[in-house]
């Protein structure tokens, strides 16, 4: 992994066939699966648009209709491919049971099912409703996360075991946003109002629920089974149910109290 944290795409792309071909060379057997996952490709978002189609297709040819849209979508808008790279990056950063790049990229499916939601909200942004919401349904069928292509996500995001997350419509979560497994966003009625917003290096921890027009305010920590229908303010801890907060910074007096 390059020490540099916003490394961009061509240097982590170096840096990822750095560990392919050490890789191929530690383990010949295993080795030979990179060809086609990592090597064989010309840079990340060929890779990335070969793992989408592995991932969601229910067959070859299906997998291969998968790759080509979520290519296309990474040539006409190279800003998906920053943030995939992004979004690498951030898991080597945060999840303490890897530092390197290959893993993430070829097994964690959270990586995967987000840089799906990625190509599907480009879709959606282009009034391609259909295929947007295809790929929504498929990614919920095969990797069991389901976000709305609607929806607004940050970059350097991390699904941390990536089961059971449901992200609704119009809802916008922040950078550096980690979210673990059965975690639910989304609006308190199906068919009015906005999302809850979550804000920047906010940690959703599993089976935490959030619902409602409401702000969860930058690197604020929701606890684990939390329900959450009201705001959270910047780095608070929301806990239980109906949930609660505490380990709020202080408050500050105003001068001469």
């Amino acid at each position: 992994m390059t020490d540099n944290t916003n490394a961009s795409s061509s240097q982590l792309w170096r840096s990822i066939r750095h560990e392919a071909h050490s890789a191929l060379a530690t383990d010949p057997v295993f080795g030979r699966s990179l060809r086609a996952a990592i090597l064989d490709h010309a840079d990340l978002g060929s890779v990335v648009a070969h793992q989408i189609g592995a991932r969601l297709g229910k067959s070859s040819a299906e997998g291969e209709q998968f790759a080509r849209m979520a290519g296309e979508a990474y040539l006409a808008a190279p800003h998906l491919v920053a943030a995939a790279s992004s979004d690498l990056q951030g898991i080597a950063i945060r999840d303490p049971a890897t530092t390197a790049l290959l893993p993430p990229l070829l097994n964690f499916k959270g990586f995967i099912a987000l840089q799906a939601f990625r190509v599907s909200n480009w879709l959606w942004s282009n009034n391609r409703l259909d295929l947007a919401l295809l790929f929504q349904a498929e990614s919920a069928t095969s990797l069991q996360v389901s976000i709305h292509p609607s929806s607004s996500i940050g970059t350097s995001v991390f699904l941390d075991h990536a089961t059971g997350i449901i992200v609704g419509a119009f809802v916008d979560i922040g950078d550096d946003v980690t979210i673990m497994q059965n975690v639910t966003v989304g609006r308190q009625e199906a068919r009015a109002g906005h999302g809850p917003r979550i804000g920047r290096g906010v940690l959703l921890s599993s089976g935490a629920t959030i619902l409602g027009d409401i702000n969860v305010g930058d690197f604020a920590r929701i606890g684990a089974g939390a329900v959450v229908t009201t705001d959270v303010p910047a780095s608070c801890t929301a806990v239980g149910v109906p949930a609660r907060l505490t380990n709020c910074p202080e408050q500050r007096m105003p001068a001469g109290a």
